[in-house]
């Protein structure tokens, strides 16, 4: 069987593409020399990244037509080419690997020739025909890479940490229940692992639910940065575009498409370089990971078998041992949550080198900054989820044990 192609040109010549990719020369030139470089991991997997790429290039269409700039045409294909993609079609042919060389022009020109060859369909027109809808110059009209990518590493971090401090309100509720239902049960408190003075299993839990609001709090403080973007400034003329109120058109349409409250900074060149609200909100993570890790702690010791150990709580039983150890259930939950808070404060370090590894009008680092912030925010979101609904939401009291080193007590 004859697969259909097509040519297509840059400037190091041509090269054919199997006719059903809706990418072009660009993107096939960017996955053949980095397979090795990046994590394997296409753009496609982080779909919150990807609306927020094809909503830039709506935005950017809408202000282009309004400032007479681009065509009606034109400007309907490609708000219908970015409305398909955010319904979730073509989610597949954003296909370069999230961490990438050569900056971020690869995922940029993925986005722009997909669009192109989906509003080319829209047109009437054969993929690859650009010359009635260049992915370059029109799709990509008045702004460049280095403005696209860091808007969209804000729209997609802005949404995905709602989200999560949404989820992080439901572990929230799942302590504060635990903390109603145990309400003035005693024990003992412990510190240097040591007795300490008595307090009761509600004041507990209650204090787990209220570092879970601390970090909600910082981390929806820290969104606040994220609504500065760069958007209409260019590394060629430092905000001078075609039409000098493509700025602020761009950002009022951006805005009303995604929901953020997106400003143009007033700043561009220093918005264009530095990613420091990018480590702001990385440090909240790991502020939320660290108290992760400290609650699962604490429910690992307090769980621990008697005699030996705590057992002043009994965790749901989800996962039995090895034939090593019969009649022994782990508690793999709390060791799972922990992991996916060390690689969470692993990933802090990873975003706190590349925002100072770059120098002069731009970071080239933004794509391992991308990778590792949207990275830590699923996982503390599918943590957060699964401690809810798997560990918290079954605990119940160990009330031999807690009766035991009550009487007991110094």
């Amino acid at each position: 069987m004859v697969i259909s192609e097509r040519l297509e040109y840059d400037l190091l010549g041509e090269r054919a593409l199997p006719n059903h990719l809706l990418y072009g020369i660009h993107t096939l030139r960017a996955l053949e020399h980095t397979p090795l470089a990046g994590t394997g991991i296409p753009l496609s997997k982080f779909p919150t990244l990807v609306e927020a790429l094809v909503h830039i290039k709506q935005a950017a269409a809408l202000a282009n037509n309004e400032l007479d700039l681009l065509s009606n045409s034109k400007t309907e294909a490609i708000v219908s080419a970015c409305l398909r993609v955010v319904r979730g079609e073509a989610r597949e042919h954003f296909a370069v690997d999230v961490i990438q060389g050569d900056a971020v022009a690869a995922t940029n020109m993925n986005t722009n020739e997909v669009i192109a060859n989906l509003g080319l369909g829209y047109l009437g027109h054969q993929r690859g025909q650009y010359e009635f809808l260049q992915p370059q110059h029109e799709v990509n009209l008045s702004h460049d890479a280095h403005a696209v990518y860091p808007t969209a590493m804000r729209i997609a971090c802005y949404h995905d940490s709602l989200e999560l401090i949404g989820v992080m309100g439901v572990l929230r509720a799942a302590f504060e229940a635990k903390a109603d239902e145990f309400g003035d049960r005693p024990k003992i408190g412990e510190t240097c692992l040591r007795d300490a003075r008595p307090l009761t299993l509600e004041q507990e839990f209650r204090t787990y639910a209220a570092m879970l609001t601390e970090v909600q709090e910082h981390l929806r403080v820290s969104l606040n940065q994220l609504c500065q973007i760069n958007l209409g400034c260019t590394n060629k003329d430092n905000g001078a575009s075609p039409a000098p109120q493509y700025a602020a058109v761009v950002c009022r349409y951006l805005a009303q498409i995604t929901g953020v409250p997106l400003q143009t900074s007033g700043a561009l060149i220093e918005a264009n370089q530095d990613v420091g609200a990018f480590v702001q909100v990385s440090g909240m993570l790991k502020l939320a990971a660290v108290k992760l890790s400290k609650v699962c702690n604490d429910l690992h010791l307090l769980s621990s078998d008697p005699p030996d150990g705590f057992g002043e709580i009994n965790l749901p039983q989800v996962q039995a041992d090895s034939s090593f150890m019969p009649g022994r259930v782990n508690s793999g939950i709390l060791e799972m949550v922990r992991q996916i808070a060390f690689e969470v404060v692993g990933h802090n370090l990873t975003i706190t080198f590349a925002a100072a590894a770059d120098p002069a009008q731009l970071n080239a680092f933004e794509p391992i900054i991308a990778y590792a912030l949207l990275k830590s925010i699923q996982q503390l979101r599918d943590a957060c989820r699964m401690l809810a609904s798997r560990c918290v939401n079954g605990i119940t009291i160990g009330h031999e044990c807690l009766d035991h080193e009550v009487e007991n007590s110094a």
